[in-house]
């Protein structure tokens, strides 16, 4: 191998241009893949944390498209019922003994929180302006233990909140849209008209406008007020894990349970999930296709090279030298410049990453991001050397075959 490689060596000096757009194809197409890969797998873990931190790993809640079948059809199913004038009864979307089954959950094992929820779209009046939203009640510390909520304030705390019966934390978007900040008050309209006047104790931002733009929390107990109902009414419950993996297996479980509908995290963040996926799949596709073009480039290379040392193949197979000897002489040099190349590679790959990093980037009222996030985890640098290295072998062992099983005789011949 010593003397293979010093053959190899030979050949990959002998023309350097060569043997060096064979390595810039290879160094390239590393380099695309790591900047790729590092951009998509840092958006999709923007959009993780940004989901996960906003979502429970189970929610249960009542839907209210659920409806019972009218006492007559259930006891007669064979009968025809009629009904003249039909009109919609008033009714309720809170679950049924609420406080019951949080207590019930809160001495689960695996369950690692629960916080109650009362939530109610609503109208906020500010001067002549006014925009629907959602207000949340929430135990504050609940809230916390379950979501850091405290890790998203722009402005205020969550002791002003809990000590403030009437206060109310706003998003970002739906304060900079009310030109609201903290100590301003803000006039809430229900959905049956009572009409309350909030004082805004914070301002947070979860990073996803969709959330930031109309959602807001109060006290349970202050929520509870505004909807004039009673203490134990509660919409939903929400449920941190210890493994969140369990999640869609509860979910069904405690669905059934509780006689209410229940979402495991997976779920309701489907089209986050399958947006990674599509990225990712985007991702190893191109960068694939770029190594595997660097992979023909230095199979052409290699049967130039072969072409043209075919009169040192029939020597070195003169004096001795087996197929296989000769077969490494080139796998070797395909090896060597898939190494410097993927070395190279990764070093291309990182300054881009770098630059894309910082470069501006403004996400408006959609997403929190002022700069691009970019993942720089060591283990995609690790396949990047992989798939370098391995793409170049595989281009350079039917070359090298060749050179092993060339004939010195048809070659001295002049054949």
């Amino acid at each position: 191998m010593k003397q293979a490689w010093s053959i190899a060596r030979t050949h990959l000096l002998a023309k350097p241009k060569q043997t060096l757009v064979a390595m810039l194809g290879v160094t390239f197409g590393i380099g695309m893949f790591i900047a790729l890969v590092s951009l998509m797998s840092g958006l999709n873990q923007f959009t993780e944390e940004v989901s996960m931190t906003s979502s429970p790993d189970i929610r249960l809640y009542m839907d209210p498209t659920i409806q019972p079948p009218p006492l007559v059809a259930s006891e007669y199913p064979q009968a025809l019922v009629q009904v003249d004038h039909v009109r919609p009864a008033t009714k309720r979307i809170n679950l049924k003994d609420g406080l019951q089954t949080i207590a019930q959950l809160m001495a689960r094992e695996g369950v690692k929180g629960v916080a109650p929820l009362v939530s109610s779209q609503v109208f906020f009046n500010y001067g002549a302006m006014q925009l629907n939203g959602v207000v949340m009640g929430i135990d504050v510390e609940q809230e916390e233990r379950l979501f850091n909520l405290s890790s998203h304030l722009l402005a205020g705390n969550l002791s002003s909140l809990k000590a403030t019966p009437n206060g109310i934390l706003m998003g970002s978007g739906l304060a900079r849209k009310l030109n609201l900040k903290p100590g301003d008050r803000v006039s809430v309209t229900t959905p049956d008209g009572a009409r309350f006047s909030l004082k805004v104790v914070g301002i947070f931002q979860l990073g996803l406008g969709t959330l930031d733009n109309v959602r807001s929390y109060a006290n349970l107990s202050a929520v509870q007020k505004l909807l004039q109902v009673d203490p134990s009414y509660i919409t939903d419950i929400n449920v941190k894990l210890h493994n969140n993996q369990d999640a869609k297996d509860l979910a069904k479980s405690w669905s059934k349970e509780f006689s209410c509908s229940a979402d495991d995290w997976e779920t309701a963040n489907a089209t986050f999930l399958t947006g990674n996926i599509i990225r990712n799949v985007i991702t190893y596709a191109v960068s694939l296709t770029l190594l595997l073009v660097a992979g023909f480039g230095i199979y052409n290379i290699l049967n130039m090279t072969i072409h043209n040392k075919m009169k040192d193949i029939a020597i070195l197979k003169a004096i001795g030298y087996t197929p296989i000897d000769v077969r490494n002489i080139f796998m070797l040099q395909s090896i060597a410049i898939g190494l410097l190349g993927s070395l190279l590679g990764l070093v291309l790959g990182f300054i881009l990453s770098w630059l894309i990093s910082l470069a501006p980037f403004d996400g408006g009222d959609v997403v929190s991001l002022d700069h691009f996030p970019v993942n720089f985890s060591i283990k995609y640098y690790g396949i990047g050397m992989v798939f370098g290295v391995v793409t170049t072998a595989v281009a350079g062992l039917t070359p090298s075959r060749k050179a092993g099983n060339v004939d010195p005789i048809e070659i001295i011949r002049g054949q």
